[in-house]
């Protein structure tokens, strides 16, 4: 076992996030299996606005469908673009940080100072801005939610790769006439595993969380479909008299990004040299 998985291990509330994202992901993949009623069923008929009960655990919405179906397959959207979403910013991030880092010249200062612009721009008002100019979509949230994110991770992997190009090892691949892409690629990319790994836990419940605010905004995914910002949207009109629509789905988004943000915590230390448990 590696010392980062034995650090990892000894930090109660990271081992506990973990598992917790664990426990969701299996419950919104076995959503059919799990859910009491179709999730976009409506029950207009004397089922609308029902509290918590023994058939509907977390009550109904305003069109009679169940609010604990809806928050299962909402998950399965919400952890799905998160997934995606990080997958390609940190990609991007990784590739761009690192290429700037190695080769520096005139191709580093385009890359960072594009990171800049990027970063100097409200990133909610560039995602509006783009997800207004187009039909929303899964694959539109995605395609847009990973190319506004990478810019953080490229800053990281581009001061990791800073330090390591002057490595003894990399100058001795160098001697040897090793090509750049080899000690890229083979040689210094997997040396910055860990502070990619930290920046791509953490990307995930950043991205669900503005999923669901541009959900919220009625910008994201769009009804039938479930999905936790869409569902808070739908509650906030019943919250003196229906309080259990909005609340639920928003401690999905609680406890989903809080799990995140432990497990990217663990994983800091646990890659950090320094951290004794």
């Amino acid at each position: 076992m590696s010392r980062a998985t034995v650090n990892f291990a000894h930090s109660r509330l990271a081992a506990a996030g973990g598992i917790a994202i664990l426990l969701l992901v299996l419950a919104s993949l076995f959503a059919p299996l799990l859910t009491p009623h179709d999730p976009d069923r409506q029950h207009l008929d004397g089922g609308i606005y029902l509290p918590p009960s023994v058939d509907h655990p977390l009550g109904t919405d305003k069109f009679g469908r169940d609010i604990f179906s809806r928050i299962l397959y909402g998950g399965r959207v919400s952890l799905a673009i998160g997934f995606f979403a990080a997958a390609m910013s940190v990609t991007l991030g990784t590739l761009a940080g690192a290429t700037a880092g190695y080769f520096r010249g005139v191709g580093e200062g385009v890359i960072m100072r594009v990171v800049d612009v990027l970063l100097a721009f409200p990133r909610l008002i560039l995602l509006l801005a783009l997800v207004a100019l187009f039909h929303p979509s899964l694959v539109l949230l995605v395609v847009v939610l990973g190319l506004t994110g990478w810019m953080g991770t490229a800053r990281i992997v581009r001061g990791e790769v800073l330090s390591l190009r002057e490595r003894e090892f990399i100058l001795a691949g160098r001697a040897l006439g090793f090509r750049a892409p080899r000690i890229l690629f083979r040689h210094i990319l997997p040396n910055v595993l860990g502070p990619v790994i930290v920046a791509a836990t953490l990307s995930i419940g950043n991205t669900i969380l503005i999923e669901a605010s541009l959900s919220f905004l009625g910008l994201g995914v769009q009804p039938p479909m479930a999905s936790w910002g869409s569902m808070i949207n739908d509650g906030k009109e019943a919250l003196t008299h229906a309080w259990w629509i909005a609340t639920f789905p928003g401690l999905a988004v609680l406890v989903t990004v809080s799990c995140f943000n432990l497990v990217g915590d663990g994983m800091r230390d646990a890659f950090d040299p320094r951290f004794e448990p």
